[in-house]
């Protein structure tokens, strides 16, 4: 007999999971799956996290393309289902593909909804230059590329998704604005009280600029966005246009092939289409008794029914609709939000709580001696408790008041022997104890170990802390300790130092050779870090295998979104002569380069250069390589100085140059940045660089390390002040060769330095406490002495494809292709 053929159009959060539910189930399918986009399944709530920088794209994936292979499944990334033929029982994608199904699952999600504004569209170009939706990762992408380029954003939407986009905006431009056109934020889940405090909250701690009662009519600007005007004729300069208005089900190829449509695709209590005894819909996109759901949480209620009734495990299965409760931090905010706002009927008893200049504000509304609504801003002690009386119907205490304090003591945790199995821990990802303890039962027994099995705590976050309390009960006590965790590179199984040990014991010199003595898994990640190592350890004797450099350092130069590389030429201390600016001119002029661009570090930007073209750039250009590629020490900033500055104290030019002169190109674990400032005033911004130097009163200067300005904001902690600057770049070495020896791999000083603690380096560098203050020296003496500009293999490439073309990295327009 045949097996079936189930066809899922969408390969979102809802469309994935639910083929899990199926998989789990052990449906018997030929399972083919269609996507909008080019990629495997990832975690759409995650997107916040990447666009605020503190998630990389890798992180968010649920299911890479291996799995897919793995479960047999065939999927079609970036092809689009333009037509349904429920008579034939087939799709058509289009690419031109026709495609039979026996089962069909419709798991189309939604899509930005764009409000009627003036100036939004340009016809035939999409969205107006500078206005972004966020839904997606190529959204989130292009918003982070464009964003950096720029000084001010407006995000227009004040609910869960417009706050996140103003948050992770913060990190790549200087002021955000959110406009929201209804009186409070967050109008669909929190009262006007709450909303009210919620704002005040995001305005006073975040620095974000709320407009309410703000209707956005008109987008401003000719060739890019310059501002946003309001209904009541107000204007707000911007050149940034985030659209977070809200989602809307993507319905249409349902109802251009005949499935019941209104709000959504019309679903019945099993999941499938109106009418239909083969079509089930899931996710965003499906409308059941009336109802849409845009939160995760009842997206896995419903696939586990449709997996339920598809498999015939159940067929008696009936989805009835989600009690919808939400836990999560919005824009860094603690929120709780379920059921009623506020009170509806006369008899409905009402909690409430504000205490404004803390920013929480708390209600419950109860009937019928059961929780039917809750609201939590700014404090969520509470919430799991909550959430497990709203969804569950429990009995409520005579004292309403411990709803939501903690009377007569310190607050108790949740007892994890006393929850039941099937509790759900996890709403981001729909993980239950019972999941938890299934996997550790298995042999996990660390928490990262079942994070990443199970995927709780992948979400927001804010289950991290249950996760871990569970998976210590199911060890019995204590979770293991993950000795992953502790390794330099993931692909060989040894913290730095035992690395490091063994690399000088048994000599090892080449990467290959790492892996061959050590064992291990030959990774493209594990491969750069011991390259990176093994430079550092070895310097000139160091065997160097392009296989185990990333594309940047194979071809000393930073690989952009189309496949083009950037060129940065050095400017020791951001000063440059007229000779060169005009030769960096000419270069430009003569190929056309498509951008030149003044970069943060004070140097010059040349983009959109082909690989091929690299070698004669940089044989015309005749400077060496300003290092804006690699992980290794990069620019250093400077001020003015005391030669022409009215407020100088010190020669922070003269010793800029000699720090990077010294310096230049030596690798680490990170990216080095450094700064010298001559005065206090900071004009470098010394402060927040991996090192920085302030000249201060009586030919003084002040070392200060680990700061930062990027994606994290960081203060440097003061190592040394000291006399001279002779002293400052001695301190300078052997602070970066201590880092460099004890620094994980991409750990950059402002994690490393704060781990370490500032107290124990200042010990080692300054105090020289363990007397290894002179090897810290030598062996940075060894690593300026084998200084080689990266640039001089324009003349001789290392291998013969080292400058060959490549191809472009954008995804190509596709050619349909008929049958």
């Amino acid at each position: 007999m045949n097996r079936q053929r189930l066809v899922v159009i969408g390969n979102g959060m809802a469309g994935a999971r639910t083929v899990e539910e199926i998989l789990a189930r052990g449906g018997d399918f030929d399972i083919t799956m269609f996507g909008d986009e080019p990629y495997g399944n990832y975690n759409r709530i995650m997107l916040s996290n990447v666009l605020a920088g503190v998630e990389d794209e890798s992180g968010i994936f649920l299911n890479d393309l291996s799995w897919y292979a793995d479960n047999g499944i065939t999927l079609h990334a970036g092809v689009r289902i333009d037509r349904i033929d429920r008579s034939k029982k087939t799709v058509h994608g289009s690419d031109g593909s026709v495609t039979p199904y026996d089962k069909l699952v419709v798991a189309t999600g939604s899509s930005a909804w764009v409000p009627p504004m003036k100036g939004v569209h340009v016809p035939g170009r999409g969205y107006h230059q500078g206005v972004f939706v966020f839904r997606t990762l190529d959204d989130t992408r292009a918003m982070i590329r464009y964003a950096r380029e720029h000084e001010r954003a407006v995000v227009i939407g004040g609910g869960l998704l417009g706050l996140e986009a103003a948050r992770g905006l913060q990190n790549h431009l200087g002021h955000v604005t959110l406009v929201h056109a209804m009186g409070h934020l967050m109008n669909t889940q929190l009262n006007e009280r709450a909303g009210r405090t919620l704002q005040a909250t995001i305005e006073k701690k975040l620095g974000i600029d709320v407009v309410v009662d703000g209707m956005t009519t008109e987008i401003l600007g000719k060739h890019a966005v310059t501002g946003v005007k309001l209904a009541d004729g107000r204007v707000i300069d911007c050149d940034v246009v985030v659209v977070a208005a809200g989602i809307r089900p993507n319905s249409q190829v349902a109802a251009d092939s005949g499935l019941t449509v209104e709000r959504g695709i019309v679903v019945d209590d099993q999941m499938r289409a109106a009418g239909e005894d083969d079509i089930y819909v899931v996710g965003e996109c499906a409308q059941h008794r009336g109802e849409v759901y845009g939160l995760v949480a009842p997206l896995w209620d419903q696939a586990k029914v449709l997996a339920d009734h598809v498999t015939g495990v159940n067929a008696g299965v009936v989805y009835e609709g989600s009690q919808v409760a939400t836990k999560l931090k919005v824009a860094g905010v603690d929120v709780a939000a379920m059921g009623l706002q506020s009170p509806e009927r006369e008899d409905d008893e009402l909690l409430e709580f504000a205490e404004p200049k803390r920013g929480v504000y708390k209600n419950v509304i109860i009937r019928d001696d059961r929780l039917v609504g809750a609201t939590l801003v700014g404090d969520n002690s509470k919430a799991l408790a909550l959430i497990k009386a709203f969804e569950k119907g429990l009995p409520l205490p005579e004292d309403r008041a411990s709803l939501l304090f903690d009377l007569g003591g310190p607050a108790a945790e949740e007892s994890v022997a006393d929850m039941p199995d099937d509790e759900q821990v996890c709403n981001c990802n729909g993980v239950s104890k019972g999941a938890i303890c299934g996997v550790v039962q298995d042999g996990c027994g660390t928490v990262t170990g079942v994070m990443d099995k199970t995927r709780a705590g992948k979400g927001c976050g804010t289950c991290k802390s249950l996760v871990q309390r569970i998976v210590e009960w199911a060890n019995g006590g204590e979770a293991e300790e993950d000795p992953a965790a502790s390794y330099y590179v993931p692909g060989v199984p040894m913290p730095k130092p035992e690395l490091m040990d063994a690399i000088r014991l048994y000599e090892l010199r080449s990467v290959s050779s790492v892996f061959a003595k050590l064992g291990g898994e030959e990774d493209a990640k594990s491969k750069m870090g011991l390259a990176s190592l093994l430079k550092m350890m070895w310097g000139d004797r160091y065997v160097d295998e392009r296989d185990a450099r990333f594309i940047n350092d194979r071809v000393h130069a930073n690989i952009q979104r189309d496949g083009t590389f950037s060129v940065v030429p050095q400017m020791k201390g951001g000063v440059t002569t007229p000779s060169d600016l005009k030769r960096i001119a000419e270069v430009a002029e003569r190929h056309g380069v498509p951008m030149v661009k003044l970069t943060g570090g004070q140097r010059i930007d040349l983009l959109g250069i082909p690989k091929e073209k690299l070698p004669q750039i940089w044989a015309e250009l005749d400077m060496p390589s300003g290092y804006a590629y690699a992980k290794s020490f990069r620019t250093v900033k400077t001020c003015v100085g005391s030669d022409y500055c009215r407020f100088g104290v010190g020669d922070s030019t003269a010793l800029g140059i000699a720090l990077e002169e010294r310096y230049q190109g030596i690798e680490g674990p990170g990216k080095m940045k450094l700064a010298v400032t001559g005065c206090p005033r900071n004009c470098a911004e010394a402060y927040v660089k991996d090192l920085g130097v302030v000249a201060i009163d009586g030919g003084k200067w002040e070392i200060y390390v680990g700061g930062a300005a990027g994606a994290h904001v960081r203060k440097g902690d003061l190592l040394a002040t000291v006399d001279s600057a002779d002293e400052v770049i001695r301190l300078t070495g052997r602070f970066l060769q201590y880092y460099r020896e004890n620094g994980n791999w991409l750990e950059r000083t402002y994690a490393w330095v704060p781990r370490v603690g500032i107290e124990r380096i200042r010990a080692v560098v300054v105090d020289d406490e363990d007397g290894i203050a002179a090897d810290l020296d030598a062996r940075m003496d060894a690593t300026v002495g084998a200084y080689r500009d990266p640039w001089k293999e324009r003349a001789e490439p290392v291998t013969p494809g080292q400058f060959r073309t490549s191809l472009p990295l954008t995804v190509l327009p596709q050619v349909p292709v008929r049958a």
